[in-house]
């Protein structure tokens, strides 16, 4: 039963050498055709230039796959010793890493690399528009302190106004000291208000600017055919976001807010009170020094509420930078993990195949090294072998010594010869004497 097996597994060997070459074959031009397609989307130059290069560098690959797994194929499955056996696997690893640098990554560039680029736009697509919300929103920060701003000119005109017609402040009607520093007061804030105004106009503009370029980058990453059109277009249009987003942070107007509420305080003239009592005079004077009071205040709150909108973070100058569809795939390697699976596959298929030949040899020499001389003769080689033992007594040679010598001869010629026969058969030695 174990001859039969033995047989069989031989037999099994030798059916599917040409299945196995052919098979190595096929992998090697396959991993060249993607090769080529990887290559092409990294050179510069002419289209004939990189047609040619392209095709040179893939035949060269195809060939030195197919080299490869074919010398390994021929010589691994036959090394039993220890040593022999791990030397032939670092081999192995060693020209697999090779074939993944010269091929596999360009495999993938090929099978993922528009794939990768569009990842690529999409991701700084999500980037710059975090960046236009956020030069939007610090460009809008000082909108926040308009309320107040109004609160203390609406303040600053109604106590003009009851001053001018009631005396609410002095006791006297009229438009005298007190009604024209109120109304100079409600006149800065009010001047404050229009620039703030004003500075909100801007940016709404600046901000839909932005948001058109945003959707024009967002169809292109979106679009079907060529990236590489698109990805020049993406370009351009970041180059304009860019600009919007600059824009955006020097129309903030809390530098101006901040300016406008120290001249408040710092720029306080008060007028001479004209009461012609001096008893008026005096109620003037105590008024405006309340006035006073109360600006220094109000110019300490918006100068405050103005150094918090300037202590906030600023945009990151970002650079968009082009990528090819080989750096793409590199970059978001984890994002293409089947791709890049199926690319190395192509390579390294051709290791299983090797391995199952050395198990199957390995299984057969285990079942030789069992069987006894006489199961592992045929009956063809035991006729030959009765017939050269009566030749040899034909002619009065000692068996003995005729057989000493042929061993020690086979022992010379086999440590002198190496078999390259990939079926791992060798000729089967005679019945003894």
């Amino acid at each position: 039963m174990a001859l039969g097996t033995s047989h069989r597994l031989q037999d099994g060997v030798e059916a599917v050498e040409t299945m196995t070459r052919f098979a190595f074959a096929i992998l090697a031009l396959a991993s060249g055709v993607y090769t080529y397609l990887g290559v092409r989307s990294i050179l510069d130059g002419s289209a004939t230039a990189v047609f040619f290069a392209a095709l040179i560098y893939s035949s060269a690959v195809s060939v030195a796959i197919y080299a490869f797994w074919t010398y390994m194929a021929r010589f691994y499955p036959h090394v039993t010793g220890t040593a022999g056996r791990a030397a032939m696997l670092g081999v192995m690893a060693l020209g697999c890493a090779m074939i993944i640098a010269m091929s596999s990554w360009l495999n993938a560039a090929a099978l993922a690399g528009s794939a990768a680029l569009e990842q690529h736009l999409a991701e700084t697509l999500e980037d710059y528009t975090a960046d236009l919300d956020q030069a939007h929103q610090n460009a809008l920060a000082a909108q926040s302190l308009l309320p107040d701003i109004q609160r203390t000119q609406e303040r600053f005109q109604r106590l003009a106004d009851q001053e001018r017609e009631t005396g609410a402040l002095t006791g006297t009607t009229g438009a005298g000291s007190v009604v024209q520093l109120l109304s100079q007061m409600a006149s800065q804030l009010t001047e404050l208000e229009n620039g703030i105004n004003a500075s909100r106009e801007r940016v709404t503009t600046l901000f839909d600017e932005g948001r058109k370029h945003l959707e024009t980058m967002r169809t292109l990453v979106s679009a079907p055919g060529a990236i590489n059109p698109r990805a020049d277009q993406f370009s351009a249009e970041v180059v304009g976001l860019s600009g919007v987003i600059t824009s955006l942070e020097q129309t903030s107007i809390a530098p101006s807010v901040k300016r406008a509420a120290e001249d408040l305080s710092l720029g306080f003239i008060a007028p001479v009170a004209d009461g012609r009592e001096a008893d008026l005079a005096t109620r003037q004077d105590q008024v405006m020094e309340t006035i006073r009071s109360s600006v220094a205040a109000q110019s300490k709150v918006l100068s405050q509420a103005a150094d918090q909108i300037l202590e906030r973070k600023p945009v990151a100058e970002r650079r968009f930078v082009p990528l090819s569809s080989a750096e793409a795939v590199l970059r978001y390697a984890g994002d293409f993990i089947p791709s890049w699976a199926g690319a190395i596959s192509i390579d390294i298929l051709p290791a299983v195949l090797i391995f199952m030949l050395s198990i199957v040899h390995s299984t057969l020499r285990r079942q030789e090294q069992r069987l006894p001389f006489a199961e592992r003769i045929t009956a063809a080689e035991l006729l030959q072998a009765l017939e050269v033992q009566r030749e040899i007594q034909r002619h009065g040679v000692d068996i003995e010594t005729a057989m000493d010598t042929a061993e020690r001869t086979e022992a010379t010629d086999q440590s002198n010869i190496a078999s390259f026969d990939l079926s791992g058969k060798g000729p089967r030695k005679g019945p003894p004497a």
